[in-house]
């Protein structure tokens, strides 16, 4: 191998494994396209909800209030609600258990996985279009699932992968990249590009198969952050800690 490729190997590897956060931002940015395809499905068949950009969502609760045609008021308020409560059930985890980086991981990824499988089966019965009274609790069960990761996933410190806000990261990307570190700039766009492919593909499935479709390759993706998640924890290595 030339010595010259040395380096290019390097940036690319610490794209989404480093010494110190391990195999966390590959994780994270399956996770970030995870997000996307979840909020295509909610926006483009909920009643234009999200259920992971909490910022979005109260302004469209504020268009619902208003009156605005098209927006879901109890959508949203469901959204709000389940979002809440998952973070409020994390942070009460977090407080009470003791857990490694990468047992953190596992677990909050089993409980996700879990949420999203009951917004999956919700959909498979709902049908097309949704009917409001499970728009309602799949956008729940959907919400809960993304406030629980948020939780964990700040708990994680993981700079630049929030895996559901991208304000801060083209933020960063374009204040920052003149000077800034290659490996830094380069994380934030590869967060970027995921959550743009999981929206694309969500919204494709959604608009061409079923909301059901989508909420499937979300439950496939973050079935095998779960199974990297649990090989992971078996290890024992300087960034669990």
């Amino acid at each position: 191998m030339p010595p010259s490729s040395e380096p290019t190997e390097g940036f690319w590897r610490r794209l989404i494994h480093d010494r110190r956060h391990g195999p966390l931002p590959a994780l994270l940015v399956v996770m970030t396209a995870t997000t996307g395809i979840v909020d295509a499905v909610s926006i483009l068949s909920l009643g234009r909800v999200f259920v992971a950009n909490m910022t979005g969502n109260v302004v469209f609760v504020g268009f619902a209030l208003a009156g605005a045609k098209g927006f879901s008021l109890a959508a949203s308020l469901f959204a709000l609600g389940g979002f809440l409560l998952g973070a409020v059930g994390a942070g009460a985890a977090l407080r009470t258990f003791e857990l490694n980086r990468a047992e953190l991981t596992r677990n909050g990824v089993a409980v996700e996985l879990g949420l999203l499988t009951l917004g999956l089966v919700l959909a498979v019965f709902a049908g097309v279009p949704v009917p409001a009274a499970y728009a309602d609790a799949i956008a729940l069960a959907l919400a809960t699932a993304l406030g629980l990761q948020n939780s964990f996933v700040r708990r994680l410190s993981v700079p630049d992968l929030t895996t559901t806000v991208l304000t801060m990261t083209l933020t960063g990307i374009a204040a920052d990249t003149p000077n800034g570190d290659p490996t830094v700039i380069g994380r934030r766009i590869l967060a970027v590009l995921a959550m743009l492919v999981g929206a694309g593909c969500g919204a494709l499935l959604v608009l061409h198969e079923s909301p059901a479709a989508a909420l499937g390759l979300s439950v496939l993706l973050m079935s095998a952050v779960l199974l990297a998640a649990c090989v992971a924890a078996n290890d024992e290595a300087e960034w669990q800690k």
